[in-house]
């Protein structure tokens, strides 16, 4: 009898672990386990195999929210560090793949049902063509997917990292605002939770409003709810700057497949999300506004996407 693979999904907050068949996608004993109760990965490793009491695998892919090219793997907004090989060797894998997180919700799109995907303005999407993935979280993910004769290829990316780009006269108030705090205003600084916490943050200093809002997810929820006046305007500002930044990635890769929007935050703000100018400014364009405005976007509502998609490296041959 063939023993189950260890799939997982680390991100800078949560390590989410399930066991799958190999070619297969059917993922079982699925745990989140948070990054912060362990020091390292492979302590986490053993707490959740031990604490399904499973058969240790022979194989495992596992994504990660970092850059994954070099054997010493260190984590972006975690401390975790390791080496592929040494890790290998210490969890006893005859077969050990690292991915990034994003790469994973890229692979794992083709897995992923119609009804876990929430339609955003009147796009389309062109099979055979390569799509785009992207979304924020602790940081901001950001993958393509192109097609092949056999397997989907990822197309790995750091595109979060890159610099943050203000629009008209307030976000150019806002990246000084960042500026003068972080130095080197990214993408990813803006576009997080952090970051949807710092654009709340400062809308209060610019308009002497009292800050009474400490965490992303009291901001989010004071939107939803309509309790905070700021609050709600910051969110609305949010999905402007990610219809921003996701119609220039969009436009870098071509992604005439779609754009896929996934990470923990946005299936949160989805209602504000839809009423906000998110597609207005991804189509944004100038000469190539309808080029985007042609690009359907979607909202990934599927919890385990990242999971599927290290199931599906596990055995792709386009993945090393």
């Amino acid at each position: 009898m063939t023993r189950p693979a260890l799939v997982g999904d680390i991100g800078g907050t949560n390590a989410r672990f399930a066991l799958v068949t190999p070619g297969a996608f059917d993922l079982h004993d699925i745990q989140t386990l948070a990054c912060a109760d362990y020091a390292n990965l492979d302590d986490a490793v053993n707490a959740y195999l031990d604490g399904i009491n499973a058969e240790r695998p022979s194989e495992a892919c596992l994504a990660f929210a970092c850059p994954v090219h070099d054997d010493e793997i260190k984590m972006t907004n975690n401390p975790w560090r390791f080496s592929k090989n040494a890790m290998k060797q210490s969890l006893g894998l005859d077969n050990f793949k690292v991915i990034n997180d994003f790469t994973a919700m890229a692979l794992g799109l083709p897995h992923i049902p119609d009804e876990d995907l929430v339609n955003l303005g009147n796009g389309h999407s062109e099979p055979g063509r390569a799509r785009l993935v992207i979304g924020p979280g602790t940081g901001l993910g950001l993958a393509g997917l192109a097609p092949s004769q056999r397997f989907w290829i990822p197309l790995s990316a750091e595109g979060g990292h890159a610099s943050f780009a203000p629009v008209d006269d307030f976000e150019i108030r806002l990246l000084q605002w960042f500026r003068d705090r972080y130095g080197r205003v990214s993408i990813e600084r803006v576009l997080c939770g952090q970051g949807l916490l710092d654009i709340y943050t400062a809308m209060c200093e610019f308009e002497g409003h009292e800050c009474n809002l400490s965490t992303p997810a009291c901001v989010s929820e004071a939107a939803r709810k309509e309790q905070d006046t700021v609050a709600h305007q910051a969110v609305l500002r949010f999905c402007k700057i990610l219809g921003d930044a996701t119609g220039d990635a969009a436009l870098t890769l071509g992604a005439r497949g779609g754009v896929y929007l996934c990470g923990g935050i946005l299936p949160r703000i989805l209602d504000i999300l839809r009423i906000s100018d998110f597609r207005k400014a991804f189509a944004d364009k100038g000469r190539m506004s309808p080029y985007n405005a042609d690009i359907a976007t979607w909202v990934v509502t599927a919890k385990w996407t990242g999971l599927l998609g290290a199931a599906e490296a596990l055995h792709n041959e386009e993945v090393t």
